[in-house]
């Protein structure tokens, strides 16, 4: 698995423990909803900074969207 796809699904099994929308996320976050469904679809990569913006929304520390499988840890 590459490293998109870990962020990717970190985000979405983050979210869902926060039981967050795709729009509460991005929004709390500052980014756009649509460009979040993309990143969370790994579509799209993400910047360091947006990385950032939306583990200290998540209330977690950045490194863990980047280990696989690391929210089921929390869950």
């Amino acid at each position: 698995m590459n490293l998109q796809k870990t962020v990717a699904e970190n985000l979405r099994g983050f979210r869902k423990i926060r039981n967050l929308s795709q729009e509460a996320l991005a929004i709390k976050s500052d980014i756009s909803p649509n460009y979040l469904a993309c990143v969370e679809r790994a579509e799209v990569g993400i910047a360091l900074a947006r990385l950032e913006k939306l583990a200290k929304t998540l209330k977690i520390e950045p490194h863990l969207l980047l280990i696989k499988d690391s929210y089921k840890q929390f869950s």
